[in-house]
């Protein structure tokens, strides 16, 4: 154990580590329901500089099958998958063991934009398999199928795009899912060996910040107002909030 804490004690003291991403793009930060906001931050990019996006685009926030949608329609915009769509994904899936969970933390606010209405967070099962019932109905297969095949990460030089974190003593490539996307215990402790820049949402900030290998882009836009995205060439991270 003193080991461990010793190695992390000299890391914390090495000099910060250069950024170079084969090229620039553009990362933002969870959407959730906030479509408005999305398109206000997205007149802010320069034209041809790629962008992504890490996650978490539906629950909480009041239009998330409009963010949907949107996103659907502009595969330009590289999106990955977050825990918030895994959680929905696992309500289509299985609505009676899946759902409950789901509707607290922001399944009603998703159905509610699909249309769907009269549930609440202790609904009966037979109302859950209605529901979902009805969403795959209201989304479609194409919707479904593009959520479901989204992935999990994506990399570019010694910067990686993620969800929620990262195992820092693995590779991403050899990352687990729940890793990725709902976060690893020594993520915020412990940087990188390897020297990779990891960019992520999930753990809501109050600034957007880029630190010991990690660029955190959460600032809670459905609560906030705020939606954050950073902007990563060779000369460094430049932030860009709604």
């Amino acid at each position: 154990m003193f080991k461990s804490w010793l190695a992390r004690k000299r890391r914390s003291k090495s000099p910060p580590r250069p950024i170079t991403p084969d090229s620039a793009f553009y990362a933002i930060g969870d959407i959730h329901g906030r479509l408005d906001l999305l398109q206000r931050l997205l007149g802010q990019f320069e034209a041809e500089t790629p962008v992504f996006c890490v996650g978490d685009y539906v629950d909480r926030g009041e239009h998330s099958a409009e963010v949907l949608r949107f996103l659907h329609a502009n595969p330009a915009i590289t999106c990955l998958k977050g825990n918030h769509e895994m959680m929905l994904l696992g309500f289509l899936d299985s609505p009676k063991s899946k759902g409950g969970n789901w509707l607290r933390f922001g399944g009603l606010q998703t159905l509610a934009s699909f249309g769907i209405t009269g549930l609440s967070e202790t609904a009966a099962s037979g109302d859950l398999e209605k529901a979902s019932a009805a969403l795959k109905a209201a989304m479609g297969a194409p919707l479904i199928d593009w959520l479901r095949h989204l992935p999990l990460s994506w990399q570019s030089g010694n910067v990686a795009l993620v969800h929620a974190g990262a195992d820092p003593m693995i590779e991403i490539a050899g990352q687990r899912e729940d890793f990725l996307v709902w976060g690893h215990p020594e993520f915020a402790k412990t940087p990188r060996p390897d020297g990779l820049w990891v960019v992520h949402g999930h753990t809501i900030v109050d600034a957007p910040l880029a630190k010991d290998g990690r660029i955190s882009i959460d600032t809670g836009a459905y609560a906030t107002g705020r939606l954050t995205a950073a902007r990563i060439d060779a000369d460094g991270v430049q932030f860009l909030s709604t």
